[in-house]
């Protein structure tokens, strides 16, 4: 790489550094100072590989800390190590446009979002392209879908109509809309089989509800990953923390789909896929024990007159305990990693500018202080002794900690889901 690449590079590392947003360059640039959690991911990759040959549900792991704490950081190079060893990559963000309680829109955005390893573009497209009718893989997939799955009959179907049918591009299309969540007709299903002389081999049936498909697709996807030759499907869930913004339901909802994307529902795991998801700390303080969600989730659920709520109550249980019990906490950054990222961090400004930085001071060293206070803290006086030689800031750090207040404009119903026991809240039964 020349002189100029370098600088580029090292100038993207310093820009998003400064904004708090972590890419490959600054994660090139500070590394982790978590190597304990580090080394358990490395172990996770080991045993999905392993797991991906047979379709094993791989394992998980929920990381938590403060606000600025490394969370996002520690998210992306825990990417950038899962490519590098051939996992397909999905990082998400909790929103108001992927509710962690729609299992239907976390689809969509697990897959809009999913990364190839050595590829660009859709990455469905990709995976679909690499499907190998004779690879012992494919067999294998094959097998599991038609036989062993316990998939809606759609996946089965349109799978043979994507081997079979390989001319008929713009059924392929529909076949890939269909995979990535969206509708299909069963008349379109039906008439392609008709035209392969297969419509006695695949008994079409009533769909199932929105979410029980999203999950099933989630199934599908994740050992066609597999047969296609890769390690397995890597979920990496950013800002689960505000599912504490949610309403009563809506929060019971999101943590069953903690547990449920964790692998942890009996009987209910997603084969080859492993996931990574990230939580403010103090999450069980303010919301599992500050509204005593732990208790009164599934006590109303269980009192409610709607019987998916009973499922929803176990599961929403499993979830909190992952929370509570299963957590790995960051921990704040030793005296030598402070000077070694303060190294780091200077070499990398005076590279990207083409200046030599003065030595920078520190913000008051507490106890809790996240590296992103000390790395912005640094950058900005470089920034702006760079503009103004002469001048000595002065900058100031204000804690800043998440609101986990109910708001209900984040809320959005879930597609295709009844709307039984939406009136339900923390203080009525439905």
């Amino acid at each position: 790489m020349n002189g100029m690449d370098d600088r580029v590079r090292d100038r993207r590392a310093i820009e998003a550094l400064r904004s708090g947003v972590p890419n490959r360059d600054a994660v090139r640039v500070l590394g982790t100072s978590q190597p304990e959690i580090e080394a358990r991911f490395q172990e996770m990759l080991a045993q999905a590989r392993e797991g991906s040959l047979t379709g094993q549900p791989g394992g998980s792991m929920l990381i938590a800390g403060d606000f600025g704490s490394g969370k996002s950081h520690l998210l992306e190079h825990f990417q950038h190590l899962a490519l590098d060893e051939r996992f397909v990559c999905s990082k998400l963000v909790v929103s108001k446009e992927m509710p962690l309680y729609d299992p239907l829109r976390v689809y969509r955005a697990a897959i809009a979002g999913a990364v190839i390893p050595g590829a660009v573009g859709s990455a469905l497209s990709e995976l679909a392209a690499r499907l190998d009718p004779v690879r012992p893989e494919y067999v294998a997939f094959r097998t599991w879908v038609n036989n062993e799955a316990g998939l809606d009959s759609r996946f089965a179907a349109t799978l043979y109509l994507h081997e079979r049918g390989r001319d008929d591009y713009e059924m392929l299309e529909r076949i890939l809309a269909f995979w990535g969540g969206w509708q299909i007709n069963t008349s379109e299903i039906r008439k392609g089989l008709k035209a392969l002389g297969a419509s006695a081999a695949f008994s079409i049936g009533k769909a199932p509800p929105a979410k029980d498909l999203a999950i099933q697709r989630f199934k599908f996807v994740s050992r066609m990953i597999a047969a296609a030759g890769f390690s397995g499907w890597l979920l990496l869930l950013d800002e689960v923390e505000l599912i504490g913004r949610y309403s009563f339901l809506q929060r019971a909802r999101s943590y069953a789909e903690v547990a449920r994307l964790s692998n942890k529902l009996q009987d209910e795991g997603i084969p080859c896929m492993t996931s990574i998801l990230a939580i403010t700390k103090d999450f069980e303080e303010a919301v599992l024990e500050g509204r005593n969600d732990r208790e009164r989730v599934p006590g109303k659920l269980r009192a409610s007159s709607f019987p998916a709520h009973l499922a929803i109550a176990s599961q929403a249980e499993r979830g909190m305990r992952l929370i509570s019990r299963e957590r790995l906490t960051l921990r704040s950054p030793d005296q030598g990693q402070l000077l070694q990222s303060y190294l780091k961090v200077k070499a990398t400004h005076a590279s990207a500018y083409g200046w030599s930085p003065p030595d920078a001071g520190s913000p008051e060293r507490l106890g809790s202080t996240p590296m992103r206070t000390f790395v912005r803290f640094w950058i900005n006086e470089w920034d702006l002794r760079r503009a103004y030689p002469d001048y000595s800031p002065k900058m100031v750090v204000a804690e800043l900690r998440p609101s986990y207040d109910e708001d209900l404009d984040l809320e959005v119903a879930p597609e295709g889901q009844p709307q039984e026991g939406e009136g339900l809240n923390a203080d009525t039964v439905s």
